[in-house]
């Protein structure tokens, strides 16, 4: 197994914390979120670690150097949206977890032994206001994913962590790269790719405790952690 962790882009709602420091490299207790990712990682024996970088990738160099870390640029993080970003690493795309490296971990959740289906790892949120839900059978298996709305009841969201299949990851690889080569890619997200193919697809849904996992997307979003973690 391998894993893949998404740092590429701008952190644009951080600022000013984030106009000399990439999002993932924001410290919380004393650590960078990245750092804390790289770490629950080790812990379950994964050594082959990709970081996608974009937005000042020089800045990861000491932790990539610290970790031994395979470093990807994509240059142009500020055109496309993280289609492009995916299909630069898709060929690490197969028995591999991809999670979102500005997620702030409280829990090491991840497994030490491969998962037999794919997964996306899920949370109970309150405000799921415009995330995205996601809708299982009995067995857990994932057929379709509804964007929340205001007056949704708090459910169980997509929390921007994986796990991708050998073959369900050079199935999304494919299709990325069909998407690609098309030409008209701008605004897609590689999750959209994966969303739109679950019937293809063997996803299942891991429900994690609700406080395992932040995404740090705005100084809010950080201001609300911290104030969690003092709980």
């Amino acid at each position: 197994m391998r894993a893949i962790l998404m740092a590429a882009g701008m952190g644009t709602r951080l600022r000013p914390l984030t106009e000399n420091t990439p999002k993932s490299l924001i410290e919380v207790n004393g650590m960078s979120l990245l750092e804390r990712q790289i770490i629950n990682l080790k812990e379950i024996g994964i050594n082959e670690i990709i970081v996608l970088t974009g937005y000042l990738h020089e800045k990861f160099d000491d932790i990539v150097k610290k970790y031994n870390l395979i470093k990807v640029v994509n240059d142009k993080y500020d055109i496309y949206n993280n289609i492009y970003t995916m299909y630069l690493v898709r060929q690490y795309l197969r028995d591999a977890f991809v999670i979102d490296a500005d997620n702030y971990i409280t829990r090491n959740f991840l497994p030490k032994s491969k998962p037999k289906t794919s997964l996306y790892y899920s949370a109970c949120k309150e405000n799921i206001i415009g995330e995205w839900i996601l809708k299982y059978d009995e067995d857990g298996r994932i057929h379709s994913v509804e964007i929340g709305k205001e007056g949704d009841k708090p459910d169980f969201i997509m929390s921007g962590a994986s796990f991708w299949t050998a073959k369900d990851g050079e199935f999304i690889s494919n299709k990325v790269e069909e998407a690609i080569n098309k030409g008209d890619f701008r605004d897609l997200y590689w999750d959209s790719i994966a969303v739109d193919n679950l019937k293809d697809m063997e996803v299942h849904i891991e429900k994690i405790q609700s406080n395992d996992i932040f995404e740090i997307d705005s100084l809010e979003d950080l201001a609300y952690l911290k104030n969690a973690l003092k709980l």
